[in-house]
Formats: C-alpha cells, sequence, structure tokens
C-alpha cells in the first residue's frame, strides 16, 4: 500500500478563522455554489480537488505544502 498525504482539514479551518474568512468568502473564491459546499468540503465530506489547492494556498499566504499533514 503506498502512503501519500493527507489534507490538513484542521489546518485549512484555523487558517480561515485566523484570517476573519467566511465560508460563504471561501466558497466565492474557490467558485462553488454556496457556503454549504464549502462547509461540506472543509469538514472532509467532499475532498478538495487539485486545482483547489493553489487557491487555498495562495488564500492563506501559505505553500501548497503547508494544507497537508505531516
Amino acid at each position: 500500500m503506498e502512503d501519500y498525504a493527507k489534507l490538513n482539514l484542521s489546518f485549512i479551518k484555523e487558517k480561515r478563522i485566523s484570517l476573519g474568512l467566511t465560508h460563504q468568502q471561501l466558497a466565492e473564491h474557490l467558485s462553488f455554489k454556496n457556503a454549504s459546499t464549502y462547509f461540506k468540503y472543509e469538514n472532509g465530506t467532499y475532498s478538495f480537488k487539485a486545482d483547489h489547492l493553489p487557491k487555498l494556498a495562495d488564500i492563506f499566504q501559505c505553500k501548497i505544502n503547508d494544507l497537508f499533514t505531516n
């Protein structure tokens, strides 16, 4: 079985909160229909897609690697 990095959803949530961003604001940045859709990504119901990661890193002013668990 191959090892692969997992997204650090806690980091993503903490960064959003620390920057004072709402679910709706992130939904708009990622072109989701609404805040509840973003909420499902942030809580792991849905998986972020590869094209979401550069956008998140840009919004959070971090490296893409920072979005993954160590």
